[in-house]
């Protein structure tokens, strides 16, 4: 009888600890789901044309105001956006947009997934803008959002608004630092799911300047590459009218000492006075850039002692027209795939040492792999039936953009995903 109270007691504890056990083993197998997040096109204001460069004809997408959530499948390659913004599933693929004023100018960005910030460096607020920044909500409830300003005379006020459930906002970039001349915006969405995108466009009358899509960046960084900013020899008889203009912001409290390196098949090397250049802290910063070199394209590479957010601005002639455009930088190359379909991009590879394996996909189905390697700057023009590019292999330290010209302009995107792998847990 004396041992039988200790043996009771010894047994509850036993099954009481196997069964904590057994609660434990089962709260820890968990169950995800994997999916790629649907990417987010611009939507087509008056007066422009779109198309959207696709991966597959069975690509799902739904229009932005649409009530329902019903997606339909593309049926095409290039799909033409009349007017709405589209939400795509396409998956792995990163879709990129073409925008164009006939006869005016041409631009392209990527269609992206929602994102916690943008950083826009582009566009001007002075009289000859006709810029807008147009503002997405993809969700299902309002969405406010904190814009910043600045320019060459400091940071601005700070901007929120609202845009509604499944809708859109157009704001005209002059309302944000009237007069000034040299911008940056940071759109930071306090909720919702948010993107952004930047159309500028100049004009004097009638008369236009040229015109471009602005990509963006996510964050400041202390290294930045921007890999494909085009060159232009001069037609025989006139002076060389091209001209690179590099714009630099410093957002944080601190000044940064800036040094450019020019990356091209002529060499690497700093020009005069951008070694070491102080840029103060929130103002927005312009300087020439006036490289001499013989490829169509060349690379930069920016470092600082403070983050920093920049971009190209290159004044180019298009088909006999006057247009310009924004080279803006590109994260470290990674596997991943970009619609091209309809485009022929001229695409431009900077690194140290560069050793990219790719996998192109043709609209017939074929598939062809072709390797770049080089030092400093690599170029590579794909077939026009090209479909999709695949980066397969790429050495770290590579960076990529393409320059894509059209009869009605010039226009430049970076290499980036568009949409990344999201793993969700599901509920036991």
């Amino acid at each position: 009888m004396k041992l039988t109270r200790p043996i009771q007691f010894i047994t509850i504890f036993l099954i009481v600890f196997g069964l904590a056990n057994l609660v434990d083993a089962t709260r820890s197998s968990k169950t995800y789901t994997e999916s790629f997040p649907a990417v987010v096109c611009p939507p087509t204001l008056a007066g422009l044309s779109s198309q959207i460069s696709l991966g597959s004809t069975k690509t799902q997408f739904q229009r932005l105001q649409d009530k329902t959530a019903k997606t339909s499948a593309v049926k095409l390659l290039r799909l033409p956006v009349i007017a709405d913004s589209l939400l795509v599933n396409s998956e792995v693929t990163t879709p990129v947009v073409w925008q164009s004023r006939a006869g005016r100018w041409g631009g392209a960005a990527l269609c992206v997934g929602p994102v916690t910030s943008q950083w826009f460096v582009g566009a001007s607020a002075d009289v000859t803008t006709r810029a807008r920044l147009v503002i997405i909500n993809s969700g299902l409830s309002d969405s406010i959002v904190d814009i910043q300003a600045f320019s060459e005379n400091g940071k601005q006020q700070l901007q929120t608004i609202t845009v509604k459930a499944k809708n859109y906002s157009v704001i005209a970039v002059d309302t944000f630092a009237p007069g000034d001349q040299a911008l940056a915006l940071l759109v930071e969405p306090q909720s919702g799911r948010v993107n952004s995108f930047m159309i500028d466009e100049q004009g004097q009358g009638l008369r236009s300047i040229g015109g471009d899509l602005v990509n963006s960046v996510s964050s400041a960084s202390k290294s930045l590459t921007i890999p494909a900013i085009p060159t232009q020899k001069p037609v025989r008889g006139q002076t060389n009218s091209q001209g690179h203009t590099i714009r630099v912001l410093t957002p944080g409290q601190v000044d940064a000492d800036v040094t450019v390196e020019v990356l091209s098949a002529d060499g690497v090397f700093i020009p005069v006075g951008l070694n070491s250049r102080l840029i103060s802290a929130g103002q927005v910063t312009e300087f020439a850039l006036k490289p001499e070199v013989s490829a169509e394209a060349f690379a930069i590479r920016i470092t600082a002692t403070e983050p920093i957010v920049a971009a190209v601005k290159s004044r180019i002639t298009a088909s006999g027209k006057s247009d310009y455009v924004w080279s803006t930088p590109a994260p470290e190359l990674s596997e991943s795939t970009m619609a091209i379909t309809g485009l022929s991009p001229l695409v431009v590879f900077a690194g140290d040492q560069i050793n990219v394996s790719i996998d192109l996909t043709l609209v017939n189905g074929k598939t062809v792999t072709k390797s770049v390697v080089g030092n400093d700057v690599a170029t590579w023009r794909p077939p026009a039936s090209a479909r999709t590019l695949t980066i397969t292999k790429v050495k770290k330290g590579s960076f990529a953009g393409a320059i894509v010209t059209s009869v009605n302009g010039i226009g430049y995107f970076p290499f980036a995903i568009g949409s990344e792998l999201a793993k969700i847990e599901i509920p036991d």
